[in-house]
């Protein structure tokens, strides 16, 4: 059976789309025909697609063609005589093309009496679609209810819109549920009586009528519109956690775009999405449109495929007993309600139960009391995944969990020990990232929780810095300036790498009396604003200019172009990373860093090396600046430096360069940190060095890494996307880069040759400015489809072998390679194997 369906665009933007559309398809058949007056005559319909063959989960075959009136719901009130008259050449038109059904959607179902006028000339059935649109409103209301576990009766429903067919209908199906309704209607003459009598008498008791929405935002929580006017509610004045299901075109909540507010959903409510055992036509590279279909045009889909042409839908009354009836056959069919989207995006589950907080019963208690009582609901609740994920995108970085969603990275982990990270199902996952090289000891090593424990159990004094000198402290710079390289003999302790890398800058300003720091091309060294300065990545950078002046970038490994910057300028420092990790883990050249080295004490500049990644044994020395026997005027740690279970950072320094920066009684009390310097992190660090060396971890990681190093060579060796595997230790980089490049540029030309038309020449004439800005964005493209294939490896090795890995920070085509350095060679096989079956699964890109 074949369908017709008529649209209309429901806003100026979409009118202009419609256009767009139209002027497309003439122009394609104007270059390809040529020139025919015909083609750019005045249409009553204009084209939007065929659906060549429709066909259901259950078998069932249909075809269909939508087309569009170009009016607005404005436009068509303005004259609807007119525009009745033009809906009924329309249905000749699809009629003439082969419709058996014709589907009327939005104000082409309104105009003449709700489509009463329309059916009665009508050559064939037609349908407002308003049954399945009511349905799918209906079923978001019950997923609603269910989702924040309130009973029908607890919570009060706005209906917006009533008596409208829709609403009407909604309103019976609800109230049979035992729901609870405030009707919203407009401000007419008709008494409220005679607008109750339209419900059943039996129902009476559980509404309540009012003709203004203002009574509605302080009282209601939980809306479902569907008026014919639209624009009805503001969502600035929605009370916090509301949820409006905003059911029929044009929108009843007041707002172009999605409203800016976190702590309301507005949800397309009148929409169907077809699952995947539902097929359009000649679908390729799973693209069709299947998402968010309106349920004027689902229903007409669903009775052609059911081979019912009959006027279903039309009018003021809707059947609620039909509309159950279309809704249980379109579920038959492969059609549901779910998933939700909101101004055309996606509304998951977890969106909805972020509010579920505002839909609980508040004790009558002090402000003190209720605020504790939250707090212990917090700290005792047995969160969930979904939970955990909601926290987060609401109160701290929402784009972070929908990016990690994306990767399906979204792990939640309640327990870690050694290698190994659990979640909450009791999966273990072998962990190769390791806090970015904090974990050199594992997951809490007990060592370090021993410690701490003893330590705290004892009531060790902590926060004694500045009244008087921390015992702990005082022991774990000892250790440290024993075991660092060279000539360093001061420490100052601070709570992380990137404070570490602050405190290393004010030494230098201070010490050398000059602020100019040179800084090496693609490096990392934080992202607080005088890290950031130093960090060799503009694309950390430039959303926080101006950083810090007197910053001078040096190509990396290019030990000229060092040597003219730090004898033509006046340079106070250089600092430098041994490898750069985040950089992509770049190892330079043998010799380099001795060069380095006598060109800074050439030039008498500051060296300063930044060992926050490298340090504590992960390139198989205690310190990866003594592979090259480098010996730093000031060097920093963190990361690793506590076993990962205490925030610390430490920068240490000769006694030369701390005596001419703070060696005074006006300046040893320049730069403090409050919780830098404290005894507990120090313990921590005292037993996580002693456990280190008690293993003797860079033997291990030097043993370990370059087994590790070989194996992968091995295995990846046939493969060309993986381009290089580098690093030394147990700090590995793999680049994975699969070439894109012209791809995108292809294709658009693929697509210019292959439809009709001459679109070759009409990109030719676009303006100069439009053709730059494209081939920039297809140049674009293709880098982030580089992106996007390695970290499809990162997710391979996440959900088919509970592998976690990540990319570095400046190149997301390089996967890192940094475990816990008492990783075993079982698990070091384990990830090679994985590895080089995801390898061989990511080589179908390659033939």
């Amino acid at each position: 059976m074949k369908f017709g369906f008529i649209a209309h665009p429901t806003s100026p933007d979409l009118k202009r789309y419609v256009k767009m559309l139209d002027l497309f398809e003439r122009t394609s058949t104007d270059q390809n025909d040529g020139y025919d007056r015909k083609i750019w005559d005045k249409k009553n319909l204009i084209s939007f697609m065929d659906f060549a063959r429709i066909r259901s989960a259950t078998g069932a075959e249909c075809e269909g063609v939508v087309r569009y009136m170009p009016l607005t719901a404005k436009e068509m009130l303005g004259s609807a005589r007119e525009v009745q008259q033009r809906i009924n050449r329309g249905i000749i038109e699809l009629t003439a093309e082969g419709a058996q059904l014709v589907g009327l959607g939005g104000f082409t179902s309104i105009i003449g009496k709700r489509g009463l006028q329309t059916a009665e000339s009508s050559p064939v059935p037609v349908t407002s679609g308003n049954s399945l649109t009511t349905y799918a409103g209906y079923k978001a209301l019950d997923q609603i209810f269910q989702w924040l576990n309130i009973t029908p009766n607890k919570e009060p429903v706005c209906i917006v819109g009533y008596p409208g067919s829709i609403c009407l209908s909604l309103s019976k199906l609800l109230l049979s549920r035992g729901f609870r309704l405030d009707l919203l209607h407009r401000n007419t003459s008709t008494p409220k009586q005679q607008l109750l009598e339209l419900l059943p008498r039996k129902y009476h008791g559980q509404v309540r009528l009012t003709a203004d929405i203002e009574t509605c935002y302080s009282r209601n929580r939980i809306y479902a519109g569907a008026t014919s006017s639209g624009g009805i509610v503001d969502p600035d004045k929605l009370l916090p956690g509301s949820i409006f299901i905003d059911i029929a075109l044009p929108r009843d909540v007041a707002a172009d775009k999605r409203p800016t507010r976190k702590d309301i959903i507005i949800i397309d409510g009148g929409c169907l999405s077809a699952s995947s055992a539902v097929t359009f036509g000649g679908e390729s590279l799973n693209i069709a449109i299947k998402q968010q279909l309106n349920g004027c045009l689902a229903e007409t889909m669903i009775l052609a495929l059911e081979n019912r042409a009959e006027t279903f839908s039309i009018g003021r009354n809707l059947d609620p007993d039909k509309v159950l009836e279309i809704g249980e056959i379109a579920e038959k069919h492969g059609f549901y309600a779910y998933p939700f989207s909101s101004y055309g995006e996606r509304i998951e589950k977890q969106h909805v139960l972020n509010l579920s907080r505002y839909y609980q019963d508040i004790p009558a208690e002090t402000s003190n009391q209720s605020d504790l009582a939250y707090i212990n609901g917090v700290i005792n609740s047995k969160a969930s995944h979904a939970d955990t994920l909601g926290r987060h995108s609401n109160y701290i970085n929402p784009m972070m969990v929908d990016f990690l969603k994306l990767q399906h990275c979204d792990h939640v982990f309640i327990k870690g020990q050694g290698t190994q990270l659990i979640n909450e199902q009791g999966d273990h996952y072998l962990d190769m990232v390791a806090g970015y090289g904090c974990l050199n000891l594992g997951h809490n090593p007990l060592a370090v929780r021993k410690a701490l424990t003893q330590y705290l159990e004892n009531h060790g004094s902590n926060f004694i810095q500045y009244v008087s000198i921390p015992e702990q402290t005082a022991k774990l710079a000892d250790a440290l300036i024993h075991l660092a390289p060279g000539k360093l003999q001061r420490v100052f302790f601070s709570n992380s790498g990137t404070e570490a890398v602050e405190a290393a800058i004010k030494i230098a300003n201070a010490a050398t009396g000059n602020p100019t720091i040179a800084y090496l091309e693609n490096s990392y060294h934080g992202k607080t604003l005088g890290a950031l300065s130093i960090t060799g990545r503009e694309k950390h950078r430039k959303h926080f200019q101006p950083l810090l002046p007197h910053c001078i970038q040096v190509p990396f490994a290019d030990i000229d172009a060092l040597r003219t910057v730090l004898t033509q300028q006046d340079i106070g420092a250089l600092i430098v990373e041994i490898i750069q990790g985040e950089g992509g883990v770049h190892v330079p050249p043998e010799g380099y860093l001795q060069q380095v080295q006598a060109v800074c004490k050439e030039t008498n500049t500051l060296l300063m090396v930044d060992e926050i990644q490298t340090g504590l044994g992960r390139t198989g020395r205690m310190f990866a600046c003594e592979w090259e026997g480098i010996e730093p005027d000031v060097m920093m740690l963190s990361k690793s430096l506590s076993g990962g279970l205490i925030p610390i950072g430490a920068t240490l320094c000769t006694a030369q360069v701390w005596d001419r920066a703070y060696g005074t009684s006006d300046r040893f009390l320049l730069h403090t940190s409050t919780f830098g310097g404290g005894n507990l992190a120090a313990v921590a660090a005292l037993s996580a060095l002693q456990a280190i060396l008690e293993q003797d971890l860079p033997k291990h990681a030097l043993e370990m890494g370059a087994y590790f190093k070989a194996e992968l060579t091995q295995v990846t060796k046939n493969y060309p996307f993986i381009i290089d595997i580098r690093g030394k230790g147990l700090m590995l980089g793999i680049e994975i880069s699969h070439d894109f490049e012209n791809g995108v540029e292809a294709c658009a030309r693929e697509f210019a040759t292959r439809l009709p038309g001459d679109w070759h020449t009409t990109y030719k004439f676009l303006p100069d400015d439009v053709r730059s800005h494209l081939q920039l964005a297809m140049a674009r493209i293709e880098q982030t489809l580089s992106e996007m294939f390695c970290m499809k490896f990162v997710t391979k090795l996440g959900m088919d072998h509970k592998i976690l890995t990540f990319v570095t920070a400046n190149s997301s085509t390089v996967i890192r390679i940094q475990p816990p350095l008492i990783i075993s060679k079982d698990e070091v096989d384990h990830f090679v194997s994985a590895f080089a079956t995801v390898c061989e699964e990511m080589g179908t890109f390659l033939n």
